[in-house]
């Protein structure tokens, strides 16, 4: 394609949808953290309840990954996350009218089973829809949302709470979800040339840049378990796991850690908390676009870039294990801020991966396996973190140890992962089924 043509770009639309969806995913998953006060009080729900009700949502959750994207590949990205907005929307608006710990509980479930569709179609949807060389970008641009909702949720939601009720609360932000499921069916096509809007330079653009053209009709998604065979998988799977137990420290123990060890009052430790996140939303885009950039201009190679940014983001990561051996509380926050900025500069390869890697029709799938691992760690961190600070009185061993498994993460990417380049899947390709993969 002559890069002098104009073109339209629909495909920035959709990432801006994208990157939506997954900020009200976890705005939606936020509502119950800030209402759990008056839902203990009005429900009359004790504190070992609601631990109950808070973990459901991770159990659905992580076990739900695989099939969602499975879903996703075989019946198109449009319904997958256009039905899994909608169903956590619902699930969340539902909360409103809970009248106990049955209700809570199998609400947070059906939230988790929604919710674990958002990133593995998120990934899918970025193959398809972005030239190989837009593919970091787009992939930190809508892995960033996330730090959007966990840093700007909290006080919206605690006002919305204090303003118009915890029940009208759960509706109001429910709602939002279901204008963005409106707008999705009438802005996102399947594929790029399925598009009512789309010119054909952009069509070009987007398909002239792809080594693997997902979404071609008559080629099933890989069997997710025959993925087990490949040693990229498991080095993406075991390096997420250990990139999200750093991770997962930020939205769970970190304004305990500020009280209780940096001795913040509440209001300053609401701010405080807030910065890692932010500054992690603004690298993760840069760093998806810079690494872009090297690959498109031939600088290095895609594994050698990959593998660069996924050593640097880590290293930059360990910054958390010297967080507790200063006195200084500005340099506390910056070593943290440092760290979670690293973890999204990771993060920003991690999501561009399963489009790199994946069989033909089959990155939704392999972005679910690897992100059903990743949130392994995610459930257990907060437990080992815990157990450590009972044990020791202080948080300085569980930073530590969080800074060995960020180690092992780089030693798994260096010397773990292989090229970075398509499977190809015989089976797949000889698959003598034509299907659909459009709506």
């Amino acid at each position: 394609m002559n890069p002098t043509l104009r073109s339209t770009k629909i495909r920035w639309w959709i990432a801006g949808l994208m990157w939506l969806a997954v900020a009200i995913n976890y705005i939606d998953r936020t509502v119950l953290s800030a209402a759990a006060p008056h839902l203990i009080t009005e429900l009359e729900i004790n504190p070992e309840m609601m631990g109950l009700i808070m973990a459901a949502f991770f159990w659905s959750y992580a076990l739900l990954q695989i099939p969602a994207g499975w879903f996703a590949d075989r019946f198109g990205q449009k319904k997958g996350l256009g039905i899994a907005v909608g169903w956590w929307s619902i699930a969340t608006m539902a909360m409103g009218l809970a009248t106990g710990f049955k209700s809570l509980l199998a609400l947070r479930l059906a939230l988790g089973v929604g919710e674990a569709a958002a990133y593995p179609s998120n990934a899918g949807i970025a193959a398809r829809w972005f030239p190989d060389r837009e593919r970091a970008t787009v992939s930190g641009l809508f892995d960033s949302a996330s730090k959007f909702g966990g840093a700007v949720a909290m006080p919206l939601i605690v006002w919305m709470i204090a303003m118009v009720d915890w029940r009208i609360t759960f509706l109001a932000i429910g709602a939002i979800g279901l204008f963005w499921v409106i707008a999705w069916y009438f802005i996102y096509a399947e594929n790029p040339e399925d598009h009512k809007k789309i010119d054909r330079n952009e069509v070009r653009l987007i398909r002239d840049g792809q080594a693997q053209k997902h979404g071609e009709k008559g080629v099933r998604p890989m069997k997710w378990y025959k993925l087990l065979r490949y040693r990229n998988i498991w080095a993406m799977c075991i390096g997420f796991f250990t990139i999200n137990y750093t991770s997962y420290f930020f939205i769970t123990w970190l304004p305990t850690y500020l009280v209780k060890d940096k001795g913040m009052d509440f209001l300053k430790m609401g701010f405080v908390a807030a910065l890692p996140l932010i500054c992690g939303m603004v690298i993760e885009v840069l760093a998806g676009w810079a690494s872009d950039r090297i690959v498109h201009k031939k600088l290095l190679s895609l594994t050698a870039t990959r593998k660069l940014f996924l050593t640097i983001g880590l290293l930059m990561a360990l910054c958390i294990g010297f967080a507790p051996f200063t006195e200084s509380v500005f340099m506390t926050v910056l070593l943290l801020c440092i760290a979670k900025s690293g973890t999204t500069v990771a993060a920003s390869q991690v999501w561009a991966l399963p489009g790199d890697v994946a069989p033909k029709n089959s990155v939704s799938i392999v972005a679910g396996l690897q992100n059903t691992v990743s949130n392994m760690g995610g459930a257990v961190g907060p437990i080992i973190t815990g157990a450590i600070v009972g044990a020791t009185g202080n948080f300085t061993w569980a930073l530590v140890f969080s800074a060995v498994l960020v180690v092992i993460g780089i030693l798994n990417y260096l010397f773990l992962m292989g090229k970075v380049e398509p499977i190809v899947d015989e089976e797949q390709v000889h698959e003598p089924r034509a299907v659909t993969s459009g709506v």
